[in-house]
C-alpha cells in the first residue's frame, strides 16, 4: 500500500475515524464501517476502496482530488464513485470534470448528487444521512449519519410472537423506527452551523473545525469568512452531549502544539476528556 498522504486514525466504540486537515492545505476523511468519506482536499491511496464520499462545500482544500479520485478508481476497474454535494455545485463540479476528461483522455465516470439542508439519504438499511445547513462563504452543508433500526413497539412488549405475527398479517405496523445519531460532520463553518439541528450536539461523534484559537485572533472576522474560533465552542460547553468531539482545520498560521497548550488552559472539565485535537 503506497502512504502518499499524511493520515492519522482514531479508534471510538465500534468505529474508526481517519484523516488528515489542516486549513487551505487539504482536508480528507474515512470511516471504514460505515464504508463512507468526507470531503475529497486529497485522495490517498488508502481511501480508494471507499465508493461513497460526502463533500460540504466546494473550495480546494476540500473538493480539488476529485478527479483524482474518479479517474482512479476506473484505472483500478473498481465501480464509480458516488459523491454527495451541495446541490448548487453540481454543474460547476461536472464542468471541471469532463475539462479535466479532455486533459486526461480518460473517462471521468461518478455518480455527483446533489443535497440540499433537510434532505434524508439512506445509506444502507442501518444507515441514514441527514444533511443540514452550514455557514461558509460558499455554498455549504454537513452531514448526520444516524444508525437506524426497528424496534417494537412498547404497547406490543407482552405479546407471544404468535400474536404480534397475526397483527403483522393483519397489516398492523408493530415496529416503529429509532434513529440513533453516529457522527456528526459539519465541515467549514461559522458557529451559526453548529446550532442549525439538534443531533450535531447529540451525535456519538462530532467532527468539526476548530480553524483559529488564539484570544487575539479577531472573532467577527473569522465568523465573516465561515470558521470558528475556540471561544465560540466554549460557549456552547453545556450542550455538547456527544462522546467524542473531534477539532480539525487548524490554521496553517499556527502551531500544534501552541493548539495544545490553549486548550489544556480553556477546556472546561465537562468537555476536557471527550476532546481530541486532530494532528
Amino acid at each position: 500500500m503506497l502512504e502518499n498522504l499524511p493520515c492519522s486514525s482514531l479508534r471510538h466504540n465500534s468505529l474508526t475515524i481517519e484523516g488528515y486537515s489542516r486549513a487551505a492545505v487539504q482536508s480528507y476523511w474515512r470511516v471504514p464501517e460505515l464504508h463512507i468519506g468526507f470531503e475529497l482536499g486529497g485522495s490517498p491511496w488508502m481511501f480508494m476502496g471507499t465508493q461513497t464520499f460526502l463533500v460540504t462545500h466546494g473550495h480546494l482544500d476540500h473538493l480539488a482530488a476529485l478527479p483524482v479520485f474518479v479517474a482512479r478508481r476506473r484505472m483500478m476497474k473498481m465501480e464509480p464513485p458516488v459523491i454527495y454535494l451541495p446541490q448548487q455545485i453540481v454543474d460547476d463540479t461536472w464542468k471541471i470534470l469532463r475539462a479535466w476528461q479532455r486533459l486526461d483522455r480518460g473517462r471521468m465516470t461518478c455518480e455527483l448528487i446533489g443535497v440540499n439542508p433537510g434532505d434524508q439519504v439512506d445509506l444502507s438499511r442501518e444507515h441514514r444521512f441527514t444533511v443540514f445547513e452550514t455557514d461558509h462563504r460558499v455554498p455549504s452543508v454537513g452531514y448526520i449519519v444516524n444508525e437506524v433500526r426497528r424496534k417494537l413497539k412498547p404497547e406490543y412488549h407482552e405479546l407471544s410472537g404468535n400474536e404480534i405475527r397475526d397483527l403483522r398479517l393483519q397489516g398492523t405496523e408493530v415496529t416503529a423506527e429509532i434513529c440513533t445519531p453516529l457522527i456528526a460532520f459539519t465541515g467549514d463553518t461559522a458557529p451559526a452551523g453548529l446550532d442549525s439541528h439538534p443531533d450535531i450536539y447529540r451525535a456519538q461523534i462530532l467532527l468539526t473545525e476548530m480553524t483559529f484559537f488564539r484570544p487575539d485572533h479577531r472573532r467577527e472576522k473569522i465568523h465573516k469568512f465561515g470558521h470558528t474560533h475556540l471561544d465560540d465552542l466554549l460557549e456552547r460547553a453545556d450542550r455538547f452531549q456527544n462522546e467524542l468531539i473531534i477539532l480539525a482545520h487548524l490554521s496553517t498560521r499556527t502551531h500544534i502544539d501552541e493548539a495544545r497548550r490553549r486548550l489544556r488552559k480553556a477546556l472546561p472539565d465537562s468537555l476536557r476528556e471527550k476532546v481530541h485535537l486532530w494532528i
